[in-house]
């Protein structure tokens, strides 16, 4: 027996069961439906969340909690961080090319970490700075504008 001699046009045509032909059809009268009832009639099929017209738990449980869009645009960098930057005046443009920041990142604000103190002088143009970081860089001779 090879697959090219098998006859499969008895197999592949398979009829639909046709549904209220009759009690000795299996599926005659009710159709298979049961008796009464929403699931019985025609029409309208019953939603995922629906749970007999009690109010759905997604809409008795109490809403809570809000996420501002103003995260995903802003960062905060530690000064230590800005050792890695070779260049001297510092801004948004070179936080994005030295990949500190994203670039969708709109705002940013330089804080201390208490681990590592900046010892270079650098210039910070456009970007916020902790009390802190600022006492940090202008102790060492860098100026923020």
């Amino acid at each position: 027996m090879y697959l090219n001699s098998l006859d499969i046009s008895k197999i592949s045509k398979k009829h639909k069961t046709r549904l209220g032909r009759g009690i000795s059809s299996g599926l005659g009268k009710t159709s298979g439906r049961g008796h009464k009832g929403q699931k019985s009639r025609s029409g309208k099929k019953i939603g995922r969340n629906f749970e007999g017209g009690q109010t759905p738990i997604n809409r008795r449980i109490p809403k809570s909690g809000f996420i501002s869009k103003k995260n995903i645009y802003t960062k905060e960098i530690s000064l230590d961080k800005l050792s890695l930057i070779k260049e001297n005046k510092i801004d948004l443009k070179v936080l994005k090319s030295y990949n500190l920041v994203t670039n969708n990142t709109k705002k940013v604000k330089i804080i201390l970490n208490k681990k590592n103190l900046v010892v270079k002088k650098i210039h910070i143009i456009g970007i916020k700075v902790s009390a802190n970081a600022q006492h940090n860089i202008e102790s060492n001779g860098g100026t923020i504008t």
